[in-house]
């Protein structure tokens, strides 16, 4: 699957951390705070959002887009140290 992961954080260490996170799980930077990643599987995000939450704080933020899940568009946003995920499908005519 297609993961693309968008940085806000609170400070140089979190962002060194998570940086360092992506690049152990094959992310490239494709942007100045996007890295991207087309073959991750389920038990990896698993992973990784639980290495993210270990070294991210109540200011860091950050926000994962997904495809496919299940055909459709899932965005997961970590921001105050909670994670809320959305997913977006088409409209069926």
């Amino acid at each position: 699957m297609f993961l693309s992961v968008v940085l806000d954080p609170g400070g140089i260490d979190s962002a060194k951390a998570i940086a360092e996170i992506l690049g152990r799980y094959s992310f490239k930077k494709v942007q100045k705070a996007c890295w991207e990643n087309f073959q991750i599987n389920e038990a990896q995000l698993i992973n990784l959002k639980r290495e993210i939450d270990s070294v991210t704080d109540y200011y860091d933020s950050l926000r994962i887009y997904q495809f496919p899940v299940n055909s459709n568009f899932a965005v997961t946003e970590l921001r105050h140290k909670q994670w809320k995920r959305s997913v977006y499908g088409a409209k069926q005519s």
